[in-house]
């Protein structure tokens, strides 16, 4: 019998990663499942059934929502997972869950989200003067740089890494040197559907009314959609928490709401209620902006990263080129006088259905244990 482990940064909400987890779950019924942190009542009801092993940092004062603080302690804590009785450990990873310790005999695949950002490229956005002020920069600096050599230094511990992009492939080749299988992420464009959808164009009454669903964190770019809507003229609605909330706050009015974080049935009517949903930063593959084709509603998004491999300019949404204001309110007005075809829309989003994602990543699997040991891609 297969023995299968998942490993998982951390449980804390429902995002991209926890959603293709989720599937995981599904698949390998009985996979143990471990994490660094974990936060029940949090996660969907397939992810809380399940019996979690948590790591040390658990433990730690007020782990559940300072978890991120800990962060120079990830690397001992997920080397410290017993996985010598599993044949398959399957890591869904943005930060350190794909440096694992697995055995000679097991093959560990890595569904990568992401290289983690914020210790390569992103640092900045991060921990930025401007966001922990001049001694915290000073001091994070070299802490996330010796975490970024760790992060390749431990790149040969998975056997076979598994992109949720092109462009998180390309991230893969520049900090590990390895190659990648794209996988898309699953969407559940059953769920997501484009029932009682308005009919007609996106200007006809009532007034445009953009929406962003979005953890609020500085690289999600939340503050520049808000902006942009402002110049624009047109409403926003926001969906999400994080520690940008109070921030964002001084944005809002005037037809630009924070709404804080809704069920997965509100986000749906507003998907389909809205004009157009926004995904105004860089994302590794944005699952929002497909969950919002397949209720056939258009995206406006920055025609960079994982929207590239989603978005279909002048069909499925509009592409804007810059991450300033201007460039985003005239994409909103662009998006706002159009006549989209929803039938198109919803097409395209259907090429990322769960049933897809099953079926490649069962090939994957497949192909992997068949394989000879120790081999990697």
């Amino acid at each position: 019998m297969l023995r299968v482990a998942l490993i998982h940064d951390w449980l804390t909400g429902m995002r991209g990663g926890e959603k293709a987890l989720e599937v995981f779950c599904e698949m390998f019924p009985a996979a143990d499942l471990f994490t660094l942190v974990y936060l029940p009542g949090t996660t969907s009801p397939i992810i809380e059934r399940r019996s979690v092993k948590r790591s040390a940092i658990q433990w730690l004062p007020m782990a559940g929502t300072l978890y991120r603080q800990y962060l120079p302690l990830f690397p001992i804590a997920v080397e410290q997972f017993d996985l010598d009785g599993y044949d398959l450990v399957i890591s869904t990873s943005h930060c350190a869950a794909k440096s694992v310790v697995v055995t000679g005999r097991a093959r560990h695949l890595c569904y990568c989200l992401t290289p983690m950002r914020y210790a390569w490229d992103q640092f900045d956005a991060y921990f930025g003067v401007d966001r922990v002020g001049k001694l915290g920069n000073m001091v994070l600096r070299p802490v996330l740089a010796r975490l970024a050599r760790w992060d390749r230094a431990t790149e040969g511990r998975v056997h076979r890494y598994l992109a949720i992009s092109q462009y998180v492939a390309r991230r893969i080749a520049l900090y590990y040197n390895r190659q990648s299988t794209l996988v898309y992420p699953p969407v559940d464009t059953d769920f997501y559907s484009a029932d009682k959808m308005p009919a007609g164009p996106a200007s006809s009454t009532p007034p445009p009314k953009f929406l962003v669903v979005s953890a609020l964190v500085p690289y999600k770019r939340v503050d520049l959609a808000m902006m942009a809507a402002r110049q624009a003229g047109v409403g926003l609605t926001v969906v999400g928490n994080g520690p940008e909330r109070s921030n964002l706050e001084g944005l809002a009015g005037d037809g630009i709401e924070l709404l804080g974080w809704r069920p997965d049935h509100e986000i749906r009517d507003l998907y389909r209620t809205s004009t157009a949903t926004i995904l105004p930063g860089e994302e590794d593959f944005g699952i929002v902006p497909v969950e919002a084709q397949a209720c056939g509603r258009p995206v406006v998004a920055l025609g960079r990263g994982g929207a590239l491999d989603t978005v279909i300019d002048g069909e499925t949404g509009v592409l804007f080129a810059d991450t300033t204001v201007d460039s985003l309110a005239t994409a909103l007005t662009r998006a706002a006088g159009t006549d989209w075809d929803a039938a198109r829309i919803r097409r395209h989003a259907e090429g990322f259905s769960r049933s897809r994602f099953v079926t490649e990543i069962e090939h994957v699997v497949n192909d992997t244990l068949s394989a000879p040991v120790g081999q990697r891609w």
